[in-house]
């Protein structure tokens, strides 16, 4: 029986070794990164041999293409020689080997030799002969093996490859691209984590400033700008949190961590988003560009290191939103006052504890501590605390700004909105509630924007202040 040969990139797994190791470098020592050039100059192999020797890819959890394994291993059953031929490091092919335990033997790049395209052909033909294998592949590159190889397995491949491959050779199986919808790129932008930018048009509507053509324009182009940032970091985050997000219940599902979109997209998106983003900031300004800039300065900084800092974490994530509401001012040219800045500062360090808190929810046992995180499991009554206090410190805040002489400007009826106060209670105490439960899986606005409760109390919460006007 003919001897089996998979290939790996694309194949065995749905992502690109290369690329695993060049975010994990930039994650881990990015001051590296300006030697890639000059690894690469002396060839891939060399590139590929420094990364294997600096960093080590988690490979027990890279996304594997399970259905390709089963068949694999049915073949195995059936007697036949199972060999990977990739050419990723060796170090990193062996280390995958080892973890599936379904391959007899591991051909893979080294120092010397990057084992791809007709280099691969040739050392097979060397091994095995003429047609003396079948070949599982997923590339025009695997192309130039197919053609020595007796049959031609096909994993993954476009829809142009599939018709060329079964048009010049001898085709023994198929294994579809699973399609990218609508819904994935959705999860790729975090388009429904747009609704945070909203906060944008806080400062305006709470000043009762007049909403001109001029004022909604630069407003909107504030909240697209934003937007635009923020799917800008969301990209970052996932790349940079691969190893995390495929640790997760829920997040391994993630177009890049489940490798149903591919890391190097994601990195070409990162910098259309965010030219795009800056220069709708400096159609608008320099204030709302200045303030953009920390915003994405401070969302960095948190991606590559803050938020695994315990408590330095929720405090940056509460300044993130904050900075929304701050940047909507500068947009349009309106001061801010002590209480709503406080305000939020407060709210929005409650709904970061209930982020944590979530996340804790959804790890068993006492002592286990979050991957990529500060926290442990056991730290989740703590968090709960602080949370609760944080939040009712906000609605202490609102409870002074309606007792005080700006609100006697602003509405003509204030008493009325002292009904805000019980509803602001009610909302916080129920999130905080669904948290515990376990029933919070999204962001808590994101949560909030979905969820019926919240809405009716929003709603609420608006008519007071719109009856007091």
């Amino acid at each position: 029986m003919k001897p089996l040969v998979v290939d790996l990139d694309g194949t065995l797994i749905h992502t690109d070794l290369l690329h695993e190791s060049m975010l994990h470098l930039t994650r881990v020592k990015p001051w590296l990164l300006f030697y890639l050039p000059l690894w690469l100059m002396n060839g891939k192999s060399r590139l590929k041999s420094e990364l294997a020797s600096i960093i080590s890819v988690p490979v027990a959890t890279l996304p594997y293409n399970n259905e390709l394994i089963v068949w694999i291993q049915e073949q195995r059953d059936l007697g036949r020689k199972i060999i990977l031929c990739t050419a990723s490091h060796q170090v990193l092919a062996q280390s995958i080997a080892d973890h599936l335990e379904i391959f007899d033997e591991v051909l893979a790049s080294n120092e010397y030799i990057n084992l791809a395209g007709s280099t691969k052909a040739n050392a097979l033909i060397h091994l095995y002969g003429d047609n003396g294998f079948d070949y599982v592949g997923n590339s025009r590159d695997d192309l130039a093996v197919w053609a020595r190889a007796r049959r031609a397995i096909v994993v993954n491949g476009s829809s142009s490859l599939v018709k060329k491959v079964s048009r010049y050779f001898n085709v023994e199986k198929i294994f579809p691209r699973p399609t990218v919808g609508f819904k994935s790129w959705i999860k790729v932008f975090r388009l429904h984590q747009w609704v945070k930018n909203i906060l944008i048009f806080m400062p305006a509507i709470a000043a009762h400033a007049v909403m001109t053509t001029d004022v909604w324009k630069d407003l909107l182009l504030a909240f697209l700008s934003f937007s635009l940032c923020a799917s800008f970091v969301y990209i970052l985050n996932d790349l940079l949190d691969l190893e995390s997000d495929r640790r997760h219940l829920r997040k391994r599902y993630r177009p890049f961590a489940s490798g149903q979109v591919p890391i190097w997209i994601g990195v070409a998106l990162t910098p259309l988003l965010i030219l795009s983003s800056m220069l709708l900031a400096l159609d608008i300004g320099t204030n709302f560009l200045y303030w953009l800039l920390v915003y994405l300065a401070l969302t960095s900084f948190y991606s590559w290191g803050l938020k695994r800092l315990v408590i330095v974490d929720v405090l940056t994530l509460a300044i993130l939103y904050t900075l929304r509401i701050v940047a909507g001012a500068a947009a349009v040219e309106i001061p801010l006052s002590f209480w709503i800045l406080a305000f939020s500062i407060f709210l929005f360090l409650s709904l970061a504890f209930i982020k944590r808190d979530a996340e804790l929810q959804s790890h068993d046992g006492k002592g286990q501590q979050l991957h990529g995180r500060g926290y442990i499991t056991s730290d989740s009554s703590l968090i709960q605390q602080l949370g609760v206090s944080s939040g009712y410190a906000s609605v202490l805040v609102l409870a002074f700004y309606i007792n005080s002489e700006n609100i006697m400007k602003l509405y003509r009826m204030p008493e009325i909105i002292w009904g805000a106060v019980p509803l602001m209670l009610w909302w916080l105490s129920w999130m905080w509630f669904q948290a515990n439960r376990g029933l919070m899986h999204d962001d808590p606005i994101v949560f909030a924007i979905k969820d019926k409760t919240s809405l009716f109390i929003g709603a609420l919460f608006l008519g007071a202040f719109a009856l007091a006007r």
